[in-house]
C-alpha cells in the first residue's frame, strides 16, 4: 500500500512537471569484459540549437563566466565535448575516461548566488568543470561535499529556463547523479545508478522504477515518451541486454538501446511541450576511449578517437561544427580546426 501511494504521488508529480521540461535519456552499459559505455540522447524542442564538438587541452585557464566573482580553475585533463547553443558543455568524455551528461530537469533550483557568497559558475560550464578536474567519480563526489561555487542558470536563447541535472561515470563503472533542489545539492552515488531521464526528481524516478521492476517488464512496459516511462524502459532494457564481450556487439547494444528511447524527428504535442524530437545521440566508449556522435538527420555515425587528438598543455582548442549540410562518417579527428573557446551561457 505504501508503494502504491508513493507511485501515485510520483505520477502526479510527473504530470505536473510535464509542461516544463524537454526530454533526454542516459544509460550506462556494462560490457562482458567489464568496460563501460555511456549512451545518451539529446531531445530538444528548438531545432535551431547549434551543436559543435570541441577538443579541449590540459592547462586551460577557466572561469565561471558570470558575475564579479566568477569561479576559476586550470584544466588538469583534456576532453572531447559536445555543446548546446555553442554556449554550454552538455556532454563529453575526458582523457581519463570520466564521462558526463547534462539532461533537462524542470525542478532544478540552484539557490541565490548572492546569498551563498561563493564564486559563481554558469550552468553552461558545470559539466566542463568536472571533465577538467576529475579522473574518477569518487574524487568528484568527495569534492562536492562542500561545493566551492554557486551555479547560476541564465535563460536559454529559446527563452526556456536553463534547468538541468548532471551525471558522471568512470572506467570502473562508478556513477553519480547531481541535482540542485531548493538550493541544495543532492548526490546519488553508486554503480547502480545507470539510468537517468528527466522529471520528476531522481529519488522519485527510482521509486517509480521499483514498481515496474516488481511487474517484471517482459509482458508490458509503459510506452509513452514521458521521462518516467523512458526511465522504466531503459532500466528494463539495460537489465535484459547481454553483456557482450565482442566490442562491436557491445557498441551495437548501447546504440540500439538509446535509439529505442528516441523521439521521432518532427514529433511534437502542443498540449505537452516537454515532448521534443531527438536531435542527436552520443555514445562514449570508456574502454576504447572513443566518442561517437549520431545526428538525427545525418546518414551515418562519426566518432573521435581520443588517442588521435592532441590534448597536451601546449595544444590549442579545436572545434568541429555539426553541420546538417556537411554530414560526416567514420573517425573525424583530422576534421577539427583550431578555434577560440566559446563563451559560457550568460
Amino acid at each position: 500500500m505504501r508503494l502504491g501511494r508513493l507511485i501515485a504521488l510520483c505520477l502526479m508529480t510527473t504530470l505536473g512537471a510535464a509542461t516544463a521540461a524537454d526530454a533526454c535519456s542516459r544509460l550506462l552499459y556494462e560490457t562482458g569484459t567489464r568496460s563501460f559505455i555511456v549512451a545518451r540522447s539529446m531531445d530538444w524542442s528548438d531545432t535551431s540549437a547549434k551543436t559543435s564538438l570541441w577538443v579541449f587541452p590540459q592547462g586551460m585557464q577557466r572561469d565561471g563566466g558570470l558575475g564579479e566573482n566568477p569561479f576559476k580553475w586550470t584544466s588538469k585533463y583534456g576532453s572531447v565535448i559536445a555543446t548546446l547553443y555553442d554556449a554550454a558543455t552538455v556532454d563529453g568524455i575526458n582523457e581519463k575516461g570520466l564521462v558526463g551528461n547534462v539532461l533537462y530537469l524542470a525542478e532544478a533550483d540552484y539557490g541565490d548566488a548572492a546569498e551563498t557568497g561563493k564564486p559563481s559558475l554558469s550552468i553552461g560550464a558545470w559539466l566542463q568543470f568536472f571533465l577538467d578536474n576529475y579522473a574518477n567519480v569518487e574524487d568528484a563526489v568527495e569534492a562536492m561535499q562542500e561545493a566551492p561555487f554557486t551555479i547560476v542558470a541564465p535563460v536559454l536563447p529559446n527563452g526556456r529556463p536553463a534547468s538541468g541535472h548532471l551525471s558522471i561515470s568512470d572506467s570502473s563503472g562508478d556513477s553519480a547523479i547531481f541535482e540542485y533542489l531548493e538550493g541544495k545539492l543532492v548526490i546519488h552515488h553508486g554503480s547502480e545508478y545507470r539510468v537517468m531521464t528527466n522529471s520528476p526528481t531522481y529519488d522519485q524516478q527510482l521509486a517509480l522504477n521499483t514498481y515496474w521492476e516488481l511487474i517484471g517488464g517482459d509482458k508490458f512496459l509503459p510506452g509513452t515518451v514521458s521521462a518516467a516511462d523512458r526511465f522504466a524502459r531503459l532500466s528494463y532494457n539495460l537489465r535484459a541486454s547481454p553483456k557482450y564481450k565482442d566490442p562491436k556487439l557491445a557498441m551495437a547494444s548501447a546504440f540500439s538501446q538509446i535509439r529505442a528511447m528516441s523521439v521521432p524527428l518532427g514529433m511534437n504535442d502542443p498540449e505537452h511541450p516537454n515532448i521534443a524530437s531527438t536531435l542527436w545521440r552520443t555514445v562514449a566508449d570508456d574502454g576504447a576511449k572513443r566518442y561517437f556522435f549520431e545526428s538525427a538527420v545525418f546518414p551515418a555515425v562519426f566518432w573521435v578517437d581520443l588517442a588521435k587528438v592532441d590534448m597536451g598543455p601546449d595544444a590549442s582548442p579545436m572545434m568541429l561544427a555539426v553541420d546538417p549540410d556537411k554530414p560526416l562518417a567514420g573517425e573525424v579527428s583530422n576534421h577539427f580546426e583550431a578555434a577560440q573557446p566559446f563563451a559560457w551561457l550568460k
